[in-house]
């Protein structure tokens, strides 16, 4: 005799005829979960013990081909939903997956016009297709009651405003760490990464969140500003992802070219979204305990700063992509702490 277990409910005994009788009928599967009387804890399936005693089973067909499909119906194949336009309007994953799936196939058939009218574009507009990828990837992961799409999206845009004033018309070269150069010695390498590239480019990417900490009408916590910061790093690298493919890749030979595309697309934002997300852990603490903001404030540039610096002086590699490793179980280990150091800042 033997049980029969589907969906945790268990069915039975039944002996092996009557197994036979109900696969065959339609009311057993053969792949429904079953075990011998006396040994519950051996679980296998109808099938394997049906075969194990020689029974064979052998479930009839309802009809021919077209009859069995006229039977299921068209409704099956074709639902009416499919033509009720607000049906597919209103469902957001239908959307989204249509969104993520499709977009490289219209730009498909606009590269090779836009490539001659407008290479930026081209560069720009599969930038922003990986930036969408990377924000709903965020928003699944750091979403808060707080965040709204709206604020998000005026985050991501103004980043790139910001960087576009601040490297376009050259004011990044006011902090006076620029003219060590990137062929400095060493030591002198390590400077310039962590207080002209680090520093510059990390306020850059935390210039948006101050402003939107600023014009807030109720304290933002942590996590809400962590995902605002990633979507500004986020902006930013798609900025700079454009930059690099236009110019340093472009003059690199086809499979360097092609790798670091797709680093410029994948992995660099993402170390900048990093970043910026611990720039904006720092700066909600600040904005939730004010007598501490100075301090919280350096650190919201300063711990992204050195990372940053650290890991363009050794260029990626095995090197750079632990320091990137650290980045990564630096952010997670702030969100989980939290709200142990709220407690601290209280006291």
């Amino acid at each position: 005799m033997y049980y029969v277990i589907r969906n945790n409910q268990q069915y039975g005994p039944y002996s092996l005829d009557a197994l036979r009788q109900y696969a065959e009928g339609g009311q057993l599967l053969l792949h429904d979960q079953a075990c011998e009387v006396n040994s519950p804890s051996n679980k296998q399936t109808v099938k394997y013990y049906l075969k194990q005693n020689n029974v064979k089973v052998r479930i009839p067909h309802n009809g021919r081909l077209f009859s069995q499909i006229k039977d299921i119906g068209k409704e099956l194949l074709f639902p009416k939903d499919v033509l009720q336009r607000n049906t597919w309007l209103s469902d957001r994953r239908l959307l989204l997956l249509a969104l993520v799936g499709l977009v490289p196939l219209l730009l498909l058939n606009l590269v090779g016009w836009l490539a001659e009218v407008a290479p930026v574009v081209v560069f720009y507009s599969i930038s922003l297709y990986f930036s969408v990828i990377w924000g709903l990837f965020f928003y699944y992961f750091f979403k808060t009651n707080q965040v709204k799409l709206k604020t998000a999206l005026l985050i991501f845009f103004l980043s790139q405003a910001v960087v576009f004033v601040v490297f376009g018309f050259g004011i990044n070269f006011i902090n006076p760490f620029y003219f060590i150069g990137e062929d400095a010695g060493f030591l002198m390498r390590i400077v310039f990464y962590l207080f002209a590239v680090g520093v510059t480019e990390e306020v850059v990417k935390a210039v948006p969140l101050w402003i939107v900490l600023a014009k807030s009408k109720e304290p933002l916590i942590p996590q809400t500003l962590v995902f605002y910061g990633l979507m500004s790093g986020i902006a930013f690298g798609v900025f700079e992802g454009v930059e690099y493919q236009m110019g340093v890749n472009s003059e690199l030979d086809y499979t360097s070219s092609f790798f670091l595309n797709i680093a410029r697309l994948t992995s660099l934002p993402f170390l900048h979204a990093v970043w910026c997300g611990i720039a904006g852990y720092f700066s909600a603490f600040a904005m939730l305990y004010p007598k501490y903001r100075k301090s919280l404030y350096f650190l919201a540039i300063a711990v992204p700063a050195v990372l940053h610096g650290l890991y363009d002086t050794f260029g990626g590699g095995i090197v750079g992509v632990a320091i990137s490793f650290v980045g990564v179980v630096l952010l997670m280990t702030y969100l989980k702490k939290g709200v142990n150091y709220q407690s601290k800042l209280r006291n």
